[in-house]
């Protein structure tokens, strides 16, 4: 998706297909959006949306427990991000809040795959922060004060609850596992203009009543193998292979989402190599993957567990 903060990034490390020239900030890898589907290539099931297998094939790809999940949708959606330059400061509605706005929940988590020298995020807010000193600083055009700012390095992760003030800066390549939403409420946009040369649309109020004030200061994690989130809507963990060997994605019956950091995994003819995201259904033997692959490993709750 173009974006006037993405890059081209995505295409000189992971070989996306990117088009023309344009800056492209966002690839949707897992999507079950009335705007954007995930397609099975190959297989049984080729051509078959996300959608399809979500709501006909449940119990045979996701796994018997998730058979009566209340979703009518899957309930993730996953990204890659390149911030050539950094985003708008922004927030997600917390569930309570995002019905009367007319949004929809999300939390999300990043993970790091690569970060230029000097790359940095804002999450939550400084020390001695208040929702009136922020409004404040809003009207002077000098919110960057307000914001905490952590520098980042490639393999760092944050969880970033709803509620959370935040903006990604110039220089990171993000994996990004989310609940299964697109609502998100801009409060300052650097005081740049868009693709079309007009400044972005702002949601103040919005963001206001969802931003949580007695957020103070986190930090990020460096987590070399073990999980990195987990919490109602996922669980995502870092798993390794450094002399090759079987690295199992789908375990106990049930289906994950797996994404290549660095290696390669062969599946049915074809290698996935780093920036690939892909479904393993349950019952999926463990894969063979190449010395010195490293991946995700993205499980859902069952609904009801947490």
């Amino acid at each position: 998706m173009a974006r006037v903060w993405g890059g081209r990034r995505l295409e000189t490390l992971f070989g996306k297909s990117l088009p023309g020239e344009t800056p492209v900030g966002e690839i949707w890898e897992i999507a079950d959006r009335p705007e954007a589907q995930s397609v099975v290539t190959g297989g049984d099931f080729d051509g078959l949306t996300l959608h399809a297998l979500w709501t006909t094939q449940r119990a045979e790809i996701f796994g018997p427990e998730y058979e009566r999940h209340p979703a009518a949708r899957f309930p993730l959606l996953i990204k890659w991000l390149d911030a050539r330059e950094r985003l708008s400061v922004q927030v997600h509605p917390p569930a309570h809040v995002a019905p009367s706005l007319g949004g929809e929940p999300k939390t999300e988590v990043w993970y790091f795959a690569d970060c230029l020298p000097g790359a940095r995020i804002y999450a939550g807010v400084k020390n001695g922060t208040t929702r009136e000193s922020f409004e404040l600083a809003l009207e002077a055009g000098a919110v960057e004060a307000s914001l905490h700012e952590i520098p980042v390095h490639t393999g760092d992760s944050i969880f970033i609850p709803s509620g959370r003030i935040h903006a990604i800066g110039e220089g990171c390549v993000i994996a990004e596992i989310q609940q299964n939403s697109d609502t998100t409420y801009r409060v300052f946009d650097w005081n740049r203009t868009g693709l079309d040369g007009k400044p972005r649309d702002l949601h103040i109020p919005e963001s206001l009543a969802c931003s949580d004030f007695s957020d103070v200061e986190p930090q990020v994690d460096h987590i070399a193998r073990g999980a990195i989130a987990d919490c109602s809507y996922f669980k995502v963990e870092k798993i390794s292979a450094p002399r090759g060997g079987p690295l199992e994605f789908a375990r106990g019956g049930s289906f994950a989402i797996g994404c290549v950091l660095a290696g390669g995994i062969p599946f049915g003819g074809i290698r996935l190599g780093a920036g690939a995201f892909f479904l393993a259904p349950a019952g999926l033997p463990p894969a063979e993957a190449l010395p010195g692959t490293e991946a995700l490993r993205v499980t859902l709750p069952v609904a009801g567990e947490r």
